[in-house]
């Protein structure tokens, strides 16, 4: 998973899949994108005016954390 921040044009992107792939982009709403690939999957999330929508300061940077229940065997 990858999140970029482009303070410019205030937009965040997180990737989730790493693959090149082609994908289809479908608005949610004015402000919100889905990247989905194959098999109908997110590949993308795209936040227009991210500092007007998110606690940007709060999000970034990111910190995660794994527990061995949510790791896919």
């Amino acid at each position: 998973m990858q999140i970029t921040y482009n303070s410019k044009t205030d937009l965040l992107y997180i990737r989730l899949d790493d693959r090149k792939q082609p994908v289809v982009n479908r608005r949610l709403s004015d402000d919100v994108v889905l990247d989905i690939g194959e098999k109908d999957r997110i590949v993308g999330i795209e936040i227009l005016d991210a500092s007007e929508r998110l606690n940007l300061g709060q999000l970034l940077p990111v910190r995660y954390e794994m527990t061995r229940e949510a790791i896919p065997a």
